[in-house]
C-alpha cells in the first residue's frame, strides 16, 4: 500500500494521467488563436457540443454535495443539482441567443447591451464565480479522496495535485482541448455515478434492507427539513432566472459550428447530468444505510467512505481517475472562461488599445494561471461546498434579472440594472445572517424576498430612465434576429461580427429567411408574440421544447420508480 493505495490503483491513475495530458499536449497545435482558445473556433459538433455542456457542468463536489446532503435529509438532497432540472428544457431556446450574438463572453454581452461599465461590474462576478466554482471542486475533490485513503492524502496536498495536473493541459489547449478531451471525460464521469450502487446493494444485502434500516422520508424527494417544498420551489425560480449570467454558457451555448449543435449539446449534455445525478443521490442514502455517523459537518465524507469501503483493488483507483476527469472537464472551462473575461472586458480596457490574437492569447494564459491560484485559495479556506453553492445561487440571480430584460425587453437600461442588483444585493444582506442586523433567513425566504425586488426594480427604472441609445439596440436585436448562416445579412448591414466562427448554415427550402422557415426565437419575441406568432415561424423553438419536457417527466419518473423499488 502507498498512500492508502494498492499498486494496481495507482497503475490506473497513471495510465489516465498519461493519456490526458497527452490529449492536452496534441490539441496545442489546434489553437492558433485566441478564438481557438476561448471558443474552439465555434466548430463543435453535436457529439462534441454534448460532451462539452456535460463535462463543463458535471464535477466531482457536486457528487460530493448531493450525496452528503442525500446521506443526512434523504432523496430530497438531490434538489442541490436538480434545481435546473426544469430549467433545461429552456437551455434549447436559449442556446441560439448565445450563438448568434456572436459574441466571445457574456461580458462582451453585458458590455454591447448595456455599456463599458456594466461589462466590468459583470465581468468582475464572472470571475467570482469561476473562482468559486473553481475552488469548491477541487475542496470537494480533495475531501473525497481523503477519505478514500484514510487521511493518508491529505485534501490541501490533492488540491495542489490536481491543480498541477489540469494546468499542464488546459493553459496550452484552451476551450479546443475541452471539446475534444471531454468526449473522454464524459466516460469517467458516469463511471464515478453509477460505479458505486452495484456494491453498496449487495453489500446491504438488498434495497428491502436499506429500506428496512432507513427511516421512510429518506426515500422521499421532498425533506421534512432543509429541502423543503418550498425550498424546492425557490431554488428554482431563482435558478432558471440565474442560469443565463453563469458566465461559461456563452462557450456552452456558442461554441457550435451551428445552431442546431448548440442547442443539442447545452441541453441534452446537461439531462446527461441530470440522469447522473440520481447516481450520486441514492450513494448518500446507501451510505447512511451502510455507515452511519457522519452527520452534520462530516456529512460531505459520505461518497469517499463509500469509496473506500465498497469497491476493490482496481476500481478505487478508476473511480479516483473518474473524479480527476470531473475536475479537469470542469476546471478546464472554467479557467478558459474566467481568462477570457479578464483578458477582453478588463485588461483590454485598461491598456485602452486592441491586442492582436498572438497577444491576446498569451494574456489569457496568463490570465487562467491567476484564475487558479483564485481558486486554490478558496478551496483551502471555504468551509463547506453546499455553502459555496448557496453563494453561487445568490450571485448569478442578480445579473440573471437583466440578461433575460436584455433579451425580452427593449425598454431595458444600464440604470435599472445598476439599480436592481443594488437592491438585490442590500435584500441579501438585509435578509441573511451575515451582519449583526441581519434577519438570518434561510436562502429561500432570501430568494422570496431578494428577486422580486430586483424584478420590481428593474423594470420601474426602466421605465423612469431614458432607453439604451436606438443604435445600440438596433445592432443588438439585428444580431439576435440572424439565424446562424445568414451573416451576409449582417456585413451588408455594416454589423461587426465579433467572432463568426465556422458558421454552417441550415438549408433553406425556399427564399424565405431562415427566421419564416422555423428559425425564429420565442424568448426574443415574446412581447410581440401576438403579432408575430405562427407555429410554422417557432417550430424549431417548439417542438424542441415539448421534447426536453418529455426528458424532464422520464428522468422525474425515473426517479420516483428507482425510490420505490424494494
Amino acid at each position: 500500500m502507498i498512500f492508502g493505495l494498492t499498486l494496481l490503483d495507482i497503475l490506473v491513475i497513471l495510465i489516465y494521467i498519461t493519456v490526458i495530458v497527452y490529449m492536452g499536449w496534441w490539441t496545442k497545435k489546434k489553437v492558433q488563436s485566441s478564438g481557438d482558445y476561448f471558443m474552439g473556433g465555434r466548430k463543435g459538433s453535436k457529439l462534441m457540443m454534448i460532451a462539452n455542456a456535460f463535462g463543463a457542468g458535471t464535477h466531482t463536489d457536486q457528487a460530493i454535495a448531493v450525496s452528503g446532503a442525500t446521506y443526512q435529509i434523504g432523496l430530497a438532497g438531490i434538489w442541490y443539482q436538480w434545481v435546473w432540472l426544469f430549467a433545461t428544457p429552456f437551455y434549447w431556446i436559449l442556446a441560439p441567443i448565445f450563438r448568434r450574438v456572436r459574441y466571445v463572453t457574456t461580458g462582451d454581452f453585458f458590455e454591447e447591451r448595456y455599456g463599458a461599465k456594466l461589462g466590468v461590474a459583470y465581468t468582475i462576478m464572472g470571475i467570482l464565480f469561476f473562482m468559486i466554482n473553481l475552488g469548491l471542486i477541487l475542496k470537494g475533490t480533495g475531501t473525497a479522496i481523503e477519505a478514500v485513503t484514510g487521511g493518508e492524502i491529505t485534501t490541501a496536498a490533492v488540491v495542489v495535485f490536481l491543480t498541477l495536473f489540469f494546468l499542464a493541459y488546459s493553459v496550452l489547449g484552451g476551450l479546443v482541448s475541452a471539446l475534444i478531451v471531454n468526449l473522454i471525460q464524459g466516460m469517467f464521469i458516469l463511471v464515478l455515478s453509477f460505479l458505486l450502487i452495484p456494491f453498496a446493494i449487495s453489500a446491504a444485502g438488498g434495497m428491502s434492507e436499506v429500506k428496512a434500516t432507513l427511516p421512510e422520508y429518506m426515500f422521499s424527494f421532498v425533506a421534512p427539513e432543509e429541502v423543503t417544498l418550498f425550498f424546492i420551489i425557490a431554488v428554482i425560480i431563482n435558478g432558471l432566472v440565474g442560469i443565463v449570467v453563469q458566465p461559461h454558457h456563452m462557450a456552452v451555448g456558442g461554441a457550435g459550428k451551428t445552431e442546431v449543435a448548440c442547442r443539442s449539446g447545452w441541453t441534452y449534455g446537461n439531462f446527461t447530468k441530470r440522469f447522473a445525478t440520481l447516481g450520486w443521490a441514492f450513494v448518500g442514502v446507501f451510505a447512511a444505510a451502510l455507515f452511519p455517523g457522519l452527520e452534520n459537518e462530516n456529512r460531505e465524507l459520505a461518497f469517499g467512505t463509500a469509496v473506500a469501503n465498497l469497491l476493490p483493488s482496481g476500481l478505487i483507483g478508476l473511480m479516483i481517475a473518474a473524479m480527476a476527469a470531473a475536475v479537469l472537464a470542469a476546471c478546464h472551462n472554467y479557467m478558459v472562461g474566467g481568462s477570457a473575461l479578464f483578458t477582453r472586458n478588463i485588461y483590454s480596457k485598461i491598456i485602452k488599445t486592441k491586442l492582436d490574437t498572438g497577444k491576446e492569447l498569451k494574456i489569457a494564459r496568463i490570465a487562467s494561471i491567476i484564475i487558479v491560484i483564485g481558486g486554490v485559495t478558496i478551496a483551502l479556506t471555504i468551509p463547506t461546498v453546499v455553502e459555496g453553492i448557496k453563494y453561487l445561487w445568490k450571485i448569478t440571480a442578480y445579473f440573471g434579472i437583466a440578461f433575460w430584460g436584455a433579451v425580452m425587453w427593449r425598454r431595458s437600461n444600464r440604470y435599472a440594472v445598476w439599480a436592481s442588483v443594488g437592491v438585490a444585493v442590500f435584500v441579501t444582506f438585509l435578509t441573511g445572517p451575515y451582519f449583526s442586523f441581519g434577519l438570518g433567513w434561510a436562502i429561500e425566504y432570501q430568494i422570496a424576498a431578494y428577486l422580486p425586488a430586483g424584478i420590481i426594480t428593474f423594470i420601474i427604472v426602466s421605465l423612469l430612465t431614458k432607453p439604451e441609445p436606438e443604435k445600440i439596440l438596433n445592432k443588438f436585436y439585428a444580431l439576435l434576429h440572424t439565424p446562424v448562416g445568414e451573416e451576409d445579412k449582417l456585413k451588408e448591414a455594416g454589423i461587426d461580427i465579433m467572432l463568426e466562427g465556422e458558421s454552417e448554415s441550415a438549408k433553406k427550402k425556399t427564399n424565405e429567411s431562415l427566421e419564416d422557415q422555423g428559425h425564429s426565437l420565442l424568448v426574443v419575441d415574446i412581447l410581440s408574440l401576438r403579432k408575430k406568432f405562427s407555429f410554422k415561424k417557432y417550430r424549431i423553438d417548439i417542438t424542441g421544447f415539448g421534447w426536453a419536457m418529455l426528458f424532464v417527466a422520464l428522468i422525474f419518473l425515473l426517479g420516483i420508480i428507482s425510490a420505490n423499488i424494494g
